[in-house]
């Protein structure tokens, strides 16, 4: 109880700063830093602030070929990206007034150095430049080159400053992640609440990663690694739901809590409409449905074991984990999006009800048949919140961050890979690594196939978690899959005539899987058997990097906007 009620508190977060200008580079958030900072107490109640929900935004999902949004898209995914776009700004701001905080804790941890012993301001420290470090690198791997700074900024200096390299930054990242894991405890026990020697590892590994320093990612995330600290769930269908708290999975994540009202803000998007939500008015995508390899561990164009009339049969068990079969109970009712299943079991009470999950009685239920499944249950529809765990960090990613570090280092053997990726594929099949009869062992293969079969497997893995954009954007494969069209299922009456009634429910063909491990569905389309419901658009010439907010550069000459914006 005690360990639960210090987490609330973390939760609610010690606002005393206060923000001056609209450019938030510096928004004058230095509160009462003549007197604070004097005692843990006070050092504390800022640091508990740098971990504030808000601070900490993952990618979101529909920002890739994961996820439909009815026939909706959004700038990133219909290439109206620009510098007016609030996420952005949000994204922006946020970043910056955590910044400022972190340095104004850290300029000003010397009015504790008589009253503290120094390994403790040492912590306090590392968890301040761990924070820096982190929000520069969502920074830079969005924008590019930003402005730069460690001190605290007059109102004046904010006006002028300019764009550093990212490269340079980078460095800066490298240090203050270094810094922060030699300094940091590995554990704070049962209370899941700042960073840790692990956090600053394994977040080091994903910049490193994401700017293809192979070896330091690989060595970061081997560091974390070697703690010993950190195991995979055993149950992944479970690891995501709202009871689960503070698995020893998670290497850094913010808690959230229905009573402190923060919470997941629009589950009935992800609830059906026989439960009382939207209808699956955002779904998982069939790009994504079709990546998941069959329990003979080939992709289903090339398995014998896939059938395209009962397609969740023989698949990875993270493929039912994180979409609903057809057929199966769902949140109290039978979940079957067929056009002719128009009533369907109320297991609460027995009866048959109409069934309002399939567009044969509902026109806005799910456009192609699928809804999420994965972190979702019944606890978010008796009052539409939610709390799960934000996991900013998993202990499965670490483990496949150093399995692709390996495999682009070209460092690549048996013992790596049942390490790796065969850990994290046995977890799914609820078996140990060294039971290679009962899950779809990797075995050793060239750098070419190895690559392709660690991103099929961090894109079944990783599906709804925020991590597929950035994904995508360092594979450059955004331009591929973001130029393809979302399809759907036919309207009602067409479905009917040229799917069901000859007997190809639930897909009328298989699809093929490309070099790069994604489904190509115009062949589907082109025969008349699907439904293009809207199109993607990604422009490759500027989106991989994201223009500086509007407003920013508007206010600051020496602030220079990103090419093509």
């Amino acid at each position: 109880m005690k360990n639960k009620i210090l987490q609330l508190l973390f939760l609610s977060g010690f606002i005393f700063f206060s923000s001056c200008t609209e450019l938030n580079l510096s928004p004058l958030s230095e509160g009462s830093s003549a007197n604070w900072y004097s005692n843990e107490t006070e050092i504390t109640m800022a640091l508990n602030d740098l971990y504030r929900d808000i601070f900490w935004p993952r990618d979101a999902d529909n920002w890739t070929d994961d996820y439909t949004h009815r026939d909706l898209t959004t700038p990133i995914t219909n290439a109206t990206l620009n510098g007016d776009w609030g996420t952005l700004n949000t994204m922006w701001t946020n970043s910056y007034k955590c910044i400022a905080r972190a340095n104004t804790i850290l300029l000003n941890l010397d009015k504790s150095k008589d009253k503290l012993p120094q390994a403790i301001i040492d912590k306090y420290a590392a968890d301040a430049r761990f924070v820096r470090a982190s929000q520069y690198a969502m920074l830079i791997s969005h924008f590019g080159d930003v402005v730069y700074y460690t001190g605290i900024l007059g109102l004046d200096e904010s006006f002028t400053l300019a764009k550093t390299d990212q490269k340079v930054i980078l460095t800066s990242i490298y240090e203050d992640y270094d810094f922060a894991a030699s300094k940091l405890p590995v554990s704070y026990g049962s209370q899941n609440m700042h960073a840790t020697k692990g956090s600053a590892l394994a977040m080091k590994a994903r910049i490193a990663l994401f700017y293809k320093d192979y070896a330091i990612a690989r060595d970061a995330a081997k560091a974390c690694i070697d703690l010993n600290t950190y195991e995979l769930f055993a149950d992944y269908s479970t690891l995501f739901l709202s009871k689960t708290k503070n698995p020893k999975e998670m290497v850094f994540g913010i808690p959230r809590s229905t009573v402190l009202n923060v919470t997941i803000g629009d589950t009935k998007n992800f609830v059906s409409r026989l439960a009382g939500g939207w209808g699956a008015a955002e779904a998982p995508s069939w790009e994504l449905f079709c990546s998941f390899l069959c329990t003979d561990g080939l992709p289903i164009d090339e398995s014998p074991l896939f059938d395209p009339r009962l397609p969740f049969r023989n698949r990875d068990p993270r493929c039912t984990a994180t979409i609903v079969e057809f057929q199966t109970p769902w949140l109290g009712f039978m979940y079957q999006p067929h056009p002719d299943s128009l009533k369907v079991t109320n297991f609460k009470t027995g009866a048959k009800v109409t069934n309002n999950d399939t567009r044969g009685n509902a026109a806005f239920a799910s456009f192609n048949g699928l809804m999420w499944k994965k972190g979702i249950d019944e606890e978010w529809i008796d009052d539409y919140k939610a709390e799960n765990e934000i996991f900013l960090m998993r202990y499965a990613d670490v483990i496949l961050i150093y399995a692709e570090a390996k495999i682009e280092l070209n460092e690549i053997d048996q013992p790596m890979l049942d390490a790796t990726i065969n850990k994290v594929r046995a977890r799914a099949y609820k078996v140990a690594v060294t039971e290679k009869a009962k899950y779809p062992a990797v075995v050793l293969a060239s750098q070419v196939n190895l690559r392709k079969i660690v991103r099929m497997e961090r894109r079944m893995e990783f599906a709804f978690e925020g991590i597929r954009y950035m994904d995508i954007i360092r594979w450059k494969l955004a331009e591929k899959v973001l130029n393809r069209e979302i399809y759907g299922m036919l309207d009602p009456a067409d479905l009917r005539t040229k799917v069901v009634k000859p007997g190809l429910w639930f897909f009328p063909q298989t699809p093929e899987i490309d070099d790069d491990g994604t489904p190509v569905l115009e062949p589907l389309f082109n025969a008349g058997l699907i439904k293009r419901i809207t199109l993607r658009d990604f422009d490759a010439t500027k989106q991989y990097v994201w223009p500086i907010p509007n407003k920013e550069v508007l206010i600051n000459t020496n602030l220079k906007q990103n090419t093509g914006y």
